[in-house]
């Protein structure tokens, strides 16, 4: 699998072009999943080849709203991964929600791990 970044819910588009941009000197695969794809594994959006795509009929893709954007980084690891948070950091193009591809969420769609990810937001950032 290419080292990917797999853009969720990204509604600004000057912002998604910025981030883009910035992800540009690093020659990773940066792939905008639309909301028709939500419900597939994260893992098959990144590119994991054991990963197949699942066949969900529309009457029964749940119908749930992102508010934030997500990033998942894939493949992405070490000093790799470090420079690139430093850069979307320097390039001011905060995006609340970010994770990363594991054997634990691979199977999971966009929608859980956005789930898991604002129960966690929501533990450190109570309102």
């Amino acid at each position: 699998m290419k080292p990917t970044i797999l853009l969720i819910n990204f509604q600004d588009q000057q912002k998604l072009r910025k981030l883009k941009m910035a992800l540009l000197p690093f020659k990773l695969r940066i792939k905008t999943i639309e909301p028709q794809d939500y419900s597939q594994p994260i893992g098959y959006l990144a590119g994991v080849k054991e990963i197949s795509q699942v066949q969900i009929p529309s009457a029964l893709i749940p119908q749930e709203q992102m508010e934030k954007e997500m990033l998942i980084f894939a493949g992405i690891t070490g000093n790799l991964f470090d420079q690139v948070l430093y850069t979307l950091r320097k390039a001011g193009t905060p995006v609340d929600y970010k994770a990363v591809l594991t054997e634990h969420n691979q199977n999971w769609n966009c929608m859980q791990l956005y789930k898991e990810l604002e129960k966690e937001h929501n533990m450190y950032h109570p309102s």
